[in-house]
């Protein structure tokens, strides 16, 4: 089992720095969900499959992430407060290669 680091900043600007277990195929709306990073409700409402955006969140590390899907980039084109390093949590899965990585949740 290997778990990453990651920091992510809350709505409310709080900093939290988190373990991600990698073996558990969770992605990052996930994670914030475990961690109650967010109010009940308030992410990942279609429960991950890039229908809703409520997971949207701004990637601020340099990590190279898979690419941007169809589903995603057509709910993020519909998507509010969108920004050059949106991504949808529930498209990223956890990986070693996320080891460090630093994101926000964007505005409900």
């Amino acid at each position: 089992m290997i778990d990453v680091n990651i920091v992510i900043k809350d709505r409310e600007g709080k900093v939290h720095r988190v373990l991600a277990p990698t073996d558990m195929a969770m992605n990052l709306m996930e994670i914030i969900r475990s961690y109650e990073l967010a109010p009940e409700g308030t992410v990942g409402v279609c429960g991950g499959i890039a229908m809703c955006a409520s997971c949207q969140c701004y990637i601020n590390s340099d990590h190279k992430l898979p690419e941007m899907g169809e589903e995603e980039e057509a709910m993020l084109s519909e998507a509010f407060n969108v920004q050059e390093n949106s991504r949808l949590g529930c498209q990223i899965s956890i990986t070693k290669e996320l080891e460090g990585l630093s994101f926000e949740l964007a505005p409900e």
